[in-house]
């Protein structure tokens, strides 16, 4: 792919899928766990605590799916 010229496009596209995938299942984890904008305002560290938790198994799968196949 270096070779030919299409090694930067294909990573472009990787990064793409992987970002989209992240936030969408970021947003469905947070609203199927009920984190939501009012729990941000009645307590900000349960919220943080739980949306890193989130992140961190949304990135796991992001990782396994796109980036490790």
């Amino acid at each position: 792919m270096r070779m030919n010229g299409t090694l930067e496009n294909y990573l472009k596209e990787v990064n793409q899928e992987a970002t989209e995938m992240l936030e969408s299942l970021v947003r469905q984890y947070a609203n199927a766990e009920g984190v939501t904008e009012s729990l941000k305002r009645t307590d900000q560290l349960g919220w943080v605590q739980r949306m890193d938790d989130i992140r961190n198994r949304a990135e796991e799968i992001v990782l396994n799916e796109i980036i490790y196949r």
